[in-house]
């Protein structure tokens, strides 16, 4: 094993904080890999299937970075540590946020197990606020995406709701998405 395949069987058998619907860590990452997706945390249909993305949230992240399935799922290229390994369940309204013990206890060694993570991709307030700082809105912290500290690129979540704030904000599509999708080639390419 690995130090890498040591930390990820740890994680996987995490169960630091209570969950009265059980655990299921959902995180998938390589040595190898050069892009890194920081989200949220599984939502419940990614904690049935246990594959991370794996709902319609991931499709839109996936069509942003403008991946195909077989890159995303690769974890030498393409890994996925989101702010709450498990699915931390549901309240009026939606999920509930990430559980506040999983980045604190994992982030530091996993990421640290990565061999040259060149881009990672900060998606929704809560991996922007652990990563960034951001005092801004969520807006306004993406549309200052050029700003934000190498290797840090700030996302709103891509869930159902972005579709009406990508409507408010044509900006987004505009300008941030090609800056976006150019980062993520540059950031896959061969050494």
């Amino acid at each position: 094993m690995t130090p890498l395949d040591d930390l990820l069987a740890q994680a996987r058998a995490c169960t630091l904080c209570p969950l009265p619907h059980g655990h299921r860590p959902v995180l998938r990452l390589g040595r190898g890999a050069r892009v890194v997706v920081i989200g949220q945390a599984p939502g419940a249909k990614v904690h049935a299937s246990g594959v991370p993305w794996d709902d319609a949230s991931g499709a839109h992240l996936r069509t942003w970075l403008a991946l195909d399935e077989a890159v995303f799922a690769d974890p030498e290229q393409v890994a996925i540590l989101p702010m709450g390994l498990c699915w931390p369940g549901r309240r009026s309204g939606g999920d509930l946020p990430p559980r506040p013990e999983c980045a604190p206890r994992w982030h530091p060694p996993l990421l640290a197990a990565l061999a040259d993570p060149r881009l990672v991709l900060l998606v929704g307030s809560y991996a922007i606020a652990r990563y960034l700082g951001a005092k801004a809105t969520l807006t306004d912290t993406v549309r200052a995406f050029a700003s934000a500290p190498a290797p840090y690129f700030p996302l709103p979540h891509p869930s159902w709701r972005s579709r009406l704030w990508m409507q408010q904000h044509p900006w987004f599509e505009a300008e941030v998405l090609p800056a976006l999708r150019a980062r993520v080639a540059a950031a896959l390419q061969p050494s």
